[in-house]
């Protein structure tokens, strides 16, 4: 059986997983598959454990290759646990908040005050966790964990995918913290190389658009 933790991010997904590593009978891992094209994007294999919180935009895919068959975890967090941790990575590179705020809201993330920026992660939050509570509505195979209650939901978890390994060595790690939000990890050299880059090729692209060569 194969299991995917749908979640909106930053809802101890990868903590989760670390957890996960702990059980033998399932491989396990985070975001293994996300920058693969295609059919490739979507080669998980059997008796494996996927928590990839931009699956949510994919919900069409999984639906249509694995239907009812797996069983999908809906990880939760308090909501404003949840905006307060997008809010400390609003500018981070490559940034799912920054995709969502400039390509889907339409959005200049840098004129937007700190009370605006705050409302556009309570609008990802809703609408990726809309998304996936319609796409688990007609599904038969569905657990949801609440991060503030895994204590109890994972112990079901373990039980549900019937699990074997050692459950409290798995249940260790989620005293522990991984991927933490920073407000200083601002990668200035990167930042600036792909500044470079898309402007350059924003300039070349704009040339051959509408610069017209006499022949």
């Amino acid at each position: 059986m194969r299991v995917f933790i749908l979640c909106a991010g930053r809802c101890g997904s990868t903590t989760f997983i670390k957890a996960c590593k702990h059980i033998k009978n399932y491989t396990s891992s985070h975001e293994s598959l996300s920058r693969n094209y295609g059919q490739d994007r979507f080669n998980y294999p059997e008796n494996h454990i996927e928590a990839d919180n931009r699956l949510s935009w994919h919900l069409g895919h999984l639906d249509g290759i694995f239907g009812d068959k797996p069983l999908y975890v809906h990880l939760k967090r308090e909501k404003e646990k949840v905006a307060q941790s997008y809010l400390k990575r609003f500018y981070y590179s490559g940034s799912i908040m920054a995709a969502f705020c400039d390509g889907i809201r339409m959005l200049q993330k840098e004129e937007l005050s700190k009370e605006m920026q705050l409302q556009v992660c309570y609008d990802y939050i809703d609408t990726v966790d809309t998304n996936i509570i319609h796409f688990l509505s007609d599904k038969s195979n569905v657990l949801t964990i609440e991060l503030e209650n895994v204590k109890k939901d994972f112990p079901s978890f373990w039980k549900r995918v019937a699990a074997q390994g050692n459950l409290e060595e798995a249940m260790e790690e989620f005293e522990k913290k991984y991927n933490s939000s920073s407000k200083w990890n601002l990668s200035y050299p990167y930042r600036l190389k792909l500044m470079a880059i898309r402007e350059w090729r924003y300039l070349v692209s704009y040339i051959k658009q509408n610069v017209i060569v006499d022949e």
